[in-house]
């Protein structure tokens, strides 16, 4: 249950696709000023695995997890690479079975009650809602709570998140954290703005103070 309270401690974590390494360090630094250490960098570029390195490596106050874990491959890279978390979009048992294998602790995504159901079975004490506002947001998390509660399963819910309705997500207890992209825009990270990017960590990390205060 570490992984549980990880990501809860931060409530917001921002999802990050990296093309270039160079900015990986330099954007962790942006993200941890503003009060967001806990940061998902997706395996969909490329660079994913070096940056992920780099932020171990050079950001001391950086927890950082691997995303968009679609395959062993990338489960093994990922922890190689020192992600301590991994994140998919689906849940995959022979992906989740091998990161518990290696010790990679896993948030799969799901999208229905057969999902949940499975994932549960699988031992894993929290699941990625995705996409959240696409598959029924908040109202469909709480209808899966309505039968699963007992299980004291926990979601983080990503995709379609963003500042005006993470407040909705937040609110439901057994929502220990959402992702999102809205932190680090595309054009800020093309064009270095850190310090854009450190007050959209700080506005979210604010958000979450307020509400969990």
């Amino acid at each position: 249950m570490e992984i549980v309270e990880t990501l809860k401690s931060a409530g917001i974590i921002p999802v990050i696709v990296i093309e270039d390494e160079a900015k990986a360090v330099p954007l962790a630094n942006a993200l941890v000023a503003g009060g967001l250490p806990v940061l998902e960098v997706t395996f969909r570029t490329k660079a994913a695995a070096g940056a992920i390195a780099k932020i171990k490596a050079e950001v001391p106050g950086a927890i950082v997890g691997a995303g968009t874990l679609l395959t062993k491959e990338q489960v093994k890279a990922a922890k190689e690479a020192g992600a301590v978390f991994g994140v998919a979009p689906g849940f995959d048992p022979v992906v989740v079975s091998y990161a518990q294998e290696i010790g990679l602790p896993m948030v799969p995504g799901i999208a229905t009650a057969s999902e949940l159901s499975q994932a549960l079975t699988a031992g894993v004490p929290m699941v990625k809602f995705f996409p959240a506002e696409a598959a029924g947001g908040v109202k469909m998390i709480k209808n899966l709570l309505g039968a699963f509660r007992f299980t004291g399963v926990k979601f983080m819910p990503t995709g379609g998140i963003n500042a005006t309705n993470v407040k909705d997500y937040l609110t439901v207890p057994e929502i220990v954290a959402c992702g999102g992209t809205w932190i680090v825009p595309k054009d800020a990270l093309a064009g270095d703005d850190w310090e854009r990017i450190q007050a959209l960590a700080a506005e979210a990390s604010g958000l979450v103070s307020a509400l969990r205060s």
